[in-house]
């Protein structure tokens, strides 16, 4: 799978291409890594996600959006995933 163009989640992968898909630090500022679903107020909304289960979740979500099936999703994503920033750095 090749990198997405533009900014997307460093954590689900999710494109961020609308200022209310980024979440939020702990100012409020907008982040520029993490999407509303996974950081909000400066954290983590799941902070005990591995990366396993978060292919998973993300897997079912990316099939239904795209139509392609979710063992495709899930290979996808298992070799994308690893590559982002929350993953690389064993958060």
């Amino acid at each position: 799978m090749e990198m997405p163009q533009g900014p997307f989640c460093q954590s689900c992968a999710m494109p961020m291409d609308a200022p209310e898909k980024f979440g939020t630090n702990a100012d409020g500022s907008k982040c520029e890594e993490y999407c509303t679903h996974c950081y909000q107020s400066g954290a983590f909304a799941w902070p005990d996600a591995t990366l396993d289960g978060m292919v998973d979740f993300c897997a079912g979500v990316m099939s239904k959006s795209t139509g392609m099936s979710e063992d495709e999703a899930k290979a996808q994503l298992g070799e994308f995933m690893p590559k982002l920033k929350r993953w690389q750095e064993g958060s």
